[in-house]
């Protein structure tokens, strides 16, 4: 039984009358039943690092339900049709803003939905339902506030309720139910199962918002719940996958429901027992210093940064602090560093989205470098190398546009240094009778001064 301050009444928002109409005949029953948190109902994910599946399209009109044509639905019935919609197509996110178009997003585009969002008061009184009354409150305070729900014959959903020009609008993440297995998400999989069953370490995944490391992490702690016997804690806002105890104790605390601030809940944590703390995000020196503290009184800390790369990661949680205690930090870092995964998503040439990263798992020297501040060098020694667990963006580009995954525009774009990619590829051709591949055809640029596509 979930909390009724999330809960949508069932007379307003019933799924099930509107789940036939899109051709989800079926889905109440195939929908994975979670277990019921009456103090935690929601969760987050949004799309993983592997997704494939439909054709890539940069912008258009999805096939609305039925329910999208009626006029005499409430607002509430009108967002459930929308969300079923989202279902259907296979979107990430759902956009709504009071008055404006409805819109989804589908691999790498924007899709319009046909109508329009209701206006302020109604969408106000959608978004009171939702969030709760702390949580609408948190909303009128700041302007902002996260929330998660679980829909009957829908799944999973984050919600980030928003005020653009006075107005109420939000964005709905679909969320996985199922915790991923690494090998299935295109990433280094036996690299980061070595790092999930570390003792101690602080291990860093990062990438812009909606590039699958929530999804990563899940992954890591899966995998964790199925080998070994562990007390993990996780500190989320909002909380988001629910997992199965396996062989695992796995304790899941929400920010603002069952502790103040991810500070908070770590300091807390370190007093319950744990063998791993998974922390949602690193955002302040508070959390910084926390984590370290947990990791050198012998914990697995895990946490997520909006970082493109492990340089700048490295002088991104410089930031937080001060100058004059940067080389107290940088010393910290390079003695607790476990890892960071850089991770980007990447259109495929079949449709859908593909992980591209870098993963950098520290070398004395790598140490050495980060405790004398030298992330320029650092970029530099993970651009160039060819030992096991360093590998560069370019690399795994590389990778991609060679099996045929991706096209050479889409790697280049994606790429910080697009100049040394293509420079990597003209030395695996070889020559113009080689194939980025490395077997006999034509050349992937395709002919002279064409320019980066790869032939079809």
């Amino acid at each position: 039984m979930t909390d009724p301050a999330y809960d949508i009444p069932e007379d307003e928002f019933s799924f099930k009358d509107l789940v036939p109409d899109v051709g989800l005949e079926g889905a109440e029953a195939d929908a994975t039943a979670l277990p019921a948190d009456p103090a935690r109902p929601g969760g987050e994910g949004g799309s993983g690092p592997s997704v494939s599946g439909t054709t890539r399209q940069a912008s258009g009109a999805a096939t609305p339900p039925a329910a999208l044509h009626q006029t005499s639905i409430s607002p509430r019935h009108q967002v459930e049709a929308w969300l079923a919609t989202m279902v259907q197509e296979k979107a990430s996110d759902l956009i709504l803003r009071a008055g404006g178009r409805p819109s989804l997003r589908v691999d790498d585009g924007i899709r319009f939905l046909p109508g329009s969002v209701p206006g302020p008061g109604p969408m106000k009184e959608v978004l009171e339902g939702i969030l709760g009354p702390r949580r609408w409150a948190e909303w009128n305070e700041t302007g902002s506030a996260d929330s998660a729900i679980q829909l009957d014959g829908l799944g999973r959903f984050r919600i980030n309720a928003y005020r653009q020009m006075g107005e109420p609008a939000m964005v709905i993440r679909r969320v996985n139910e199922e915790a991923p297995s690494l090998e299935g998400l295109g990433l280094p999989a036996e690299q980061l199962q070595q790092l999930a069953m570390r003792r101690r370490g602080l291990v860093l995944v990062t990438g812009v918002a909606g590039s699958g490391k929530s999804t990563t992490l899940a992954g890591m702690i899966d995998h964790i719940n199925h080998q070994v016997e562990r007390h993990v804690v996780t500190l989320e806002d909002p909380v988001e996958l629910l997992f199965r105890e396996d062989r695992c104790v796995i304790s899941q605390r929400e920010v603002g429901t069952d502790t103040t601030s991810f500070s908070d809940g770590l300091r807390h944590a370190l007093r319950q027992s744990p063998d791993v703390i998974l922390i949602g995000e690193v955002r302040d020196a508070t959390t910084v210093v926390a984590a370290l503290e947990a990791t050198e009184t012998g914990h697995l800390v895990m946490s997520t940064m909006h970082t493109v790369n492990a340089a700048q990661t490295i002088d991104r949680i410089l930031g937080f602090f001060p100058a004059e205690r940067h080389q107290q930090i940088r010393q910290r870092l390079a003695d607790n560093l476990a890892g960071v995964l850089s991770q980007r998503l990447v259109p495929r040439r079949d449709g859908g989205m593909v992980p591209a990263y870098e993963l950098l798992v520290p070398t004395p020297h790598v140490r050495e470098l980060i405790e004398e501040g030298q992330t320029t060098e650092l970029a530099k020694v993970v651009e160039g190398s060819t030992e096991d667990g360093v590998v560069s963006f370019n690399r795994s580009l590389l990778r991609l546009v060679q099996e045929r995954v991706v096209e050479l525009d889409d790697a280049l774009a994606a790429s910080d240094r697009p100049d040394e990619l293509l420079m990597g590829l003209r030395g695996i051709r070889g020559s113009a009778d080689r194939t980025v591949g490395g077997g006999p055809g034509p050349d992937p640029a395709g002919p002279a001064g064409s320019g980066l596509r790869l032939a079809q």
